[in-house]
Formats: C-alpha cells, structure tokens, sequence
C-alpha cells in the first residue's frame, strides 16, 4: 500500500517546535492549508522548504490543527498500524501495571503516540474517549482492534463504553455523548480490585472515565505509613485515599467533600471492605472544615484537590487557592505530622507548585522534611519531549 497524503505547510516557528519533539502542530503555526483537504484526513506537515516533519490528523475546527501520529514519511497509516500502536500500549501495561491489569489506563493519548484516544479498563468494560476529529472518523476499527489486543492475551473484555461527554471534543467540531457503542448486557457499574481494595466504579457517571485511575500507586504511599495515625483525607470524593490509609491501619480515618453523593458512595466502599468503623464520610465545604479543625487532631493530612486551574490565564488565582489551602494544613498538622499535598493541572507547572509550598511553609513557620516526591500512575506515561503529558504533581513532607 502506497502512501499518498496531502500537504500542508508549517511556519518556521512552527517547525521549532516539531523539531523539538512536540506532536501537536498549532493552528497558529500553520503556514498554507488547501481547502479541499477534507477535515479529518491525514495530511503530511512540511517546512516551506520541503523537509517532512510528520503525518497525522486534520482538525480544521481545533486550536491544534495536527495531531501528529508518526514522523516516518514510509509509514502506512492503516489497520495494521492502528493494531501495533495498541499492542504496544497494551504490551507496557503488562509490564508496569501487571496486577492491575483489570483496572487501568490502557491508552494514554499522546503518550502512547496514539493523540486523541484514551482507553481505561474496568474489569469486562474499555471505557473511551476520542477528542480527535480524524480519530472519531475511524472509531469503529480502533474500538475493534482493541477488544482483539485484549481477547488475543485471553483477557476478558466484552464491551466499549463510551464517556464521549468531555467539552474538548465540541472544539474539534464532534458532538458530546455516552453509552455503550454496541447493545451490551453489561451494567455501567462495576467493583474493581485496586491493590487489594474492592472499588465501585460508575462508568456512565463516574468522574473521568468513571475512577481516578492515575493516583493508584500514590495511595498506596499513604496505606504504607498509615499505621495507628488520625488521617484526614480532604477533597475525598468516593474516598480513594481514605480507604488507603483505613486498610492500612489508621486509627480513624475522616474524608470530607462537599459532595453528599460522592461520600455515599465512599462510604459504600468502605462497608464493602469492613473498614466503616474507623471512617467517617463529613459533607462540607474543605476549606470551611478545616478553620473548624484545632492543631494536632490529625497526624496525616491529604490534599487531593480538583484542578483550581483549567487554563494559563488562570493560574495566578489557581496559586493563590493551593496556598490558601496547605497554609491551613501546615498549622493544623502538629510537629511531626505529614502532609500530602497535590495538584493535577498540568498548568500548575512543578516550579510555580513548590514555589507555592516554600512560601507556604515559610508564612507558617515550619519547615518540610520532603518524604517523597512522585506523579501520575505509571499507566498514564509521561514523554519528555510533550509537557503536555506530563500534569499531576504528588508531594508527601514531614512538618517540623
């Protein structure tokens, strides 16, 4: 099979970026585009002097013009290549994520040079979403191959869920939707196994792709030293940390969140486990919890905040909101106590982050005796060639 993609030219800058190792090509750096290319088709990026820098989806809707799929001018973008890009996904899961292969992200996007496709596993159900335009076009074939990487290692998967309801996907042009891609028997609720935790997740109206699979190996950071301590598990929603620090011990374990539902169904999860006894689910507003709260009613405190910043434009106030917050952690917790604080806005950058924790401290008169530092599970790879894949930051300090 020949390749015969059409052409658009990249501006200068724009090839400094390509060059660097980046696989999106903005619609700012794009140089001359033929209006008969079709939205959607794969189109080859080249300099105004001719040199290819990559082929990949047309979005002629989207911020990102180009979602780069390979920078190998002979490689045949079909079938065949789609099912070796998920082989290969699939094939580091089996590596990095080999107990917990029935709950896992199994496509990282861009990560698994595969922009635009995430693909999470909850037991028999593969849970996606498509925020390409090019991708949704040929959705059928990459939800097929799929269920046949999986079926092929003798995995039990038997339907695809589609969580097709994230904003992104109206500014590639594509419409917002869920439900199963074909008929299933299967129900959208499920009990995953997490590190020995048995976890309800509600693929239909779960966060994300129902479960926030990328902070597994973080929580079990807290289980691990969570010993005979009072644990506070802040921002706890259906109680993922919280369950951590009860199974591995704690003496009382309290999750706060202003969502009733999401503690309903923590505490369901808790029951399921036998741990309610030494938990209890508070419906408040966090910040208004722990002005409530005296110094020293907690050894441990967790910090898992949702994203305070979608955007740049919005970091200045997202700063402030992450200040405010583990400034009232750091007085609370008495001398010797831990916090575990995190951000997951990829725009809350690592610097501006512990810029944000040395003044922290600083303002409160104590000092951070760093544990550990960690990021995303390692289902949700990074590339140090795209920042963009890189996003939750994950800290745990002694406070002296």
């Amino acid at each position: 099979m020949k390749r015969n993609y059409p052409s658009i030219i990249v501006t200068p800058e724009g090839e400094k970026w390509l060059d660097k190792g980046q696989m999106w090509m903005y619609k700012n750096n794009l140089g001359s585009l033929d209006d008969s290319i079709e939205n959607g088709s794969l189109v080859d990026i080249m300099t105004t002097k001719g040199r290819y820098l990559g082929t990949g989806f047309l979005s002629k809707e989207s911020h990102i013009t180009v979602r780069i799929l390979t920078k190998d001018q002979n490689e045949v973008i079909d079938r065949e290549f789609f099912k070796k890009r998920i082989q290969f996904a699939y094939d580091f899961r089996k590596t990095v994520e080999k107990d917990n292969l029935t709950n896992c992200r199994l496509v990282f996007g861009e990560a698994d040079s595969l922009p635009g496709l995430t693909a999470d596993r909850y037991n028999e159900i593969i849970v996606t979403q498509i925020t390409s335009y090019g991708l949704d076009l040929i959705k059928d074939m990459i939800y097929e191959l799929l269920l046949e990487v999986l079926k092929e290692d003798g995995q039990n998967v038997s339907a695809i869920y589609e969580r097709n309801d994230v904003k992104v996907r109206a500014k590639e042009g594509l419409e917002l939707y869920k439900g199963f891609w074909k008929p299933s028997t299967l129900p959208t609720t499920t009990v995953i196994n997490e590190n020995g935790l048995k976890l309800n997740v509600d693929v239909e109206n779960g966060q994300k792709t129902g479960y926030f699979l990328d902070q597994k190996s973080n929580r079990v950071l807290l289980r691990n030293m969570s010993a005979g301590k009072t644990v506070l598990d802040c921002f706890s929603h259906t109680g993922g940390f919280a369950l951590n620090a009860a199974i591995g011990g704690a003496k009382h374990v309290t999750a706060v969140d202003v969502s009733q539902t999401a503690l309903d169904q923590g505490l369901a999860n808790a029951k399921m486990n036998h741990l309610e006894e030494r938990m209890s689910f508070v419906q408040d507003d966090v910040f208004d919890y722990l002005d409530k709260c005296h110094q020293g009613q907690y050894d441990i405190i967790v910090l898992d905040p949702p994203a305070f910043t979608k955007s740049r434009r919005t970091v200045n106030h997202a700063y402030n909101g992450y200040k405010n917050i583990n400034m009232k952690a750091m007085k609370l917790l008495r001398q010797g106590g831990y916090l575990i604080t995190c951000s997951c806005s990829r725009f809350m950058e690592t610097a501006l982050f512990e810029q944000m924790l040395r003044e922290s401290a600083k303002e409160c008169g104590v000092t951070l005796k760093q544990v550990s530092v960690t990021q995303q599970n390692a289902d949700h790879p990074i590339l140090w060639t795209m920042e963009e894949t890189s996003y939750l930051k994950f800290y745990i300090f002694q406070i002296i």
